[in-house]
């Protein structure tokens, strides 16, 4: 099996740059996620979100959590469960309006740190998203063009923690999906392993690495790139023991009202001519809503039917 796709991202700065441009490029390609480093987000930055992460959960969250599982019997549990995941989270809208204001239970220092949190991820995810450009061929902006609708691009931030989980093998810390949306950026744990990808058939390790940004391509880039670049299906397993797993993933995504479909310029390139189906990312994602957890094939099929219809012509 190869290694996990690592990226240093100072090396695009310097005679490395062929060599990384390259190494993205198959990441997307055959394995749908890669890992960066040195990606311009100081490490005391990430820290201090990592410890006011945590500190929430234990002060906000964790009861909460508990009464959860002590209400639903889980503890006990004899089978399989497939339609609940043990995940404590919650979301912080970003853009186009953010909501962090709003949040219950946030205290000031924390509200402000997830505030900046979010304007290094989104330069950051435009810098990558101009980096697939390049690789695709594509004209540098083109991708963010693609993604703004008329109010511009919905940005947020899942925050999540996996407690210690009694059953582990009934119970999925997060069951097997793909990400309906663009760019995913996850923060996660560097010391608690659980996020996993399918390839070639295998469940392979996201490897925990300190200070990482880990990236993975969404429903969306599959649909614009024509299938170059795939959204791959991705699970968190539980663990029996530690402190538990924190996860903070932030989903660079079209915005509502965009309408989605394959770069002209890539399906020129290719003999099947236009793989995918044209829709509007907010029907995309009611369709997601009931079908998360199953192949997104399906999902796509169902656009291509209506092809001609409402969805299509918006």
């Amino acid at each position: 099996m190869a290694t996990f796709p690592v990226i240093n991202m100072e090396k695009l700065n310097g005679e490395e740059r062929a060599a990384i441009m390259e190494m993205i490029k198959d990441a997307c390609e055959n394995w749908g996620f890669f890992e960066v480093v040195n990606h311009g987000i100081a490490p005391e930055f990430m820290d201090a979100v990592e410890r006011l992460t945590k500190e929430h959960y234990k002060k906000c969250m964790e009861q909460r959590f508990k009464e959860m599982v002590a209400s639903k019997g889980l503890e006990a549990v004899q089978t399989e469960i497939n339609d609940l995941d043990w995940e404590s989270t919650f979301f912080l809208r970003h853009l186009p309006v953010s909501n962090i204001s709003e949040v219950p239970d946030l205290d000031d220092e924390y509200r402000k740190l997830m505030k900046e949190f979010a304007a290094e991820l989104e330069k950051l995810a435009l810098y990558l998203l101009d980096l697939l450009c390049e690789n695709l061929g594509l004209e540098k902006g083109y991708l963010k063009k693609a993604f703004h609708g008329s109010k511009g691009p919905t940005f947020g931030t899942k925050v999540s923690n996996y407690p210690p989980c009694p059953k582990p093998d009934l119970i999925k810390g997060l069951r097997a999906h793909t990400d309906a949306g663009g760019i995913i950026l996850l923060f996660q744990d560097d010391k608690v392993s659980g996020l996993q990808l399918l390839k070639d058939g295998e469940w392979v390790d996201v490897p925990p690495m300190r200070h990482s940004i880990v990236v993975n391509i969404g429903d969306q880039l599959e649909v614009i790139t024509n299938g170059k670049y795939k959204s791959v299906m991705h699970r968190v397993i539980a663990q029996t023991d530690g402190t538990g797993r924190m996860s903070l993933a932030s989903f660079y995504n079209p915005g509502s009202d965009a309408v989605i479909y394959p770069a002209p310029a890539l399906v020129e390139k290719v003999e099947k001519k236009d793989l995918y189906p044209k829709f509007v990312f907010e029907d995309y994602m009611k369709l997601y809503a009931g079908l998360k957890f199953q192949a997104k094939e399906p999902r796509f099929e169902a656009f291509k039917t209506l092809q001609n219809g409402p969805i299509a012509t918006v």
